[in-house]
């Protein structure tokens, strides 16, 4: 029973990095100019290096003759648990930083916390990976601060984006029967406990950015239980093709 919940644990941590991972591996090459497409590229490149760790992890903890990739890759859609916020599309670039923001604030709360588990293997990704989502939290908050407080385009399209994606935040804090059980045996992280200071941080700096914050009484939920917008779809038959089309291939 522990080592199911922890196989659940470690999917419902992974398939948000994966999945966000995805979104941004689908801007390479479409970058408002050459640096920030490089930026972002390295970014889903550092989600998906994270990723592996999990998924690695979650096969040995599985234990039955699952790669990784078949975990990433070869599940049904209602057999992942990401979070809604993060399969949205790219629509614009406001909308993508704006996503990128509200996730990373939250993804670098959450590492800190988790560097401190009792179970060795997720300490020690959570303890790589916050290094590098420091940098993508600067990142995206820097790009906030810049389209907020830039033109009246930038700005309206920014605070539109914050507007749009504002549901999506409230389900980051929700528990699942897996999380309760890990955070019972000092493994994982109680998430209800980063809220405030999710909050307060995220408002600070649409402060700085000029930005109205949204005020909403209902949020959007779901993902967690593998319910998922009608973008996870289209998502999954890109990130799956080549897995199901020629099955079993090795490179």
């Amino acid at each position: 029973m522990k080592k199911e919940n922890l196989y659940k644990y470690i999917l419902g941590i992974a398939d948000n990095s994966l999945i966000l991972g995805q979104r941004l591996g689908e801007l390479c090459g479409h970058g408002p100019n050459l640096e920030t497409d490089i930026a972002c590229t390295n970014i889903s490149l550092d989600l998906l290096g994270q990723v592996r760790g999990y998924y690695q992890y979650a096969a040995k903890i599985k234990g039955d003759g699952r790669t990784e990739d078949d975990i990433a890759m070869l599940r049904k859609e209602r057999e992942y648990v990401n979070v809604l916020l993060v399969e949205q599309p790219n629509t614009d670039f406001a909308y993508v930083m704006a996503r990128q923001f509200l996730f990373d604030v939250y993804h670098f709360l959450f590492l800190q916390e988790l560097q401190k588990s009792k179970d060795l293997t997720l300490s020690a990704i959570a303890n790589k990976s916050g290094k590098e989502v420091s940098y993508h939290q600067r990142f995206s908050s820097d790009w906030i601060k810049r389209l907020g407080d830039g033109t009246e385009e930038s700005h309206q399209k920014t605070q539109a984006s914050m507007d749009d994606l504002w549901i999506y935040t409230d389900e980051l804090f929700h528990q699942t029967e897996a999380d309760k059980v890990m955070i019972s045996e000092g493994m994982g992280v109680d998430v209800t406990k980063l809220k405030n200071t999710y909050y307060k941080k995220v408002n600070e700096i649409l402060g700085v950015a000029t930005l109205e914050i949204p005020e909403s009484k209902y949020f959007q939920k779901g993902g967690k239980l593998g319910i998922h917008t009608e973008h996870m779809g289209y998502i999954l038959a890109e990130l799956q093709y080549m897995q199901r089309t020629y099955p079993n291939m090795e490179w």
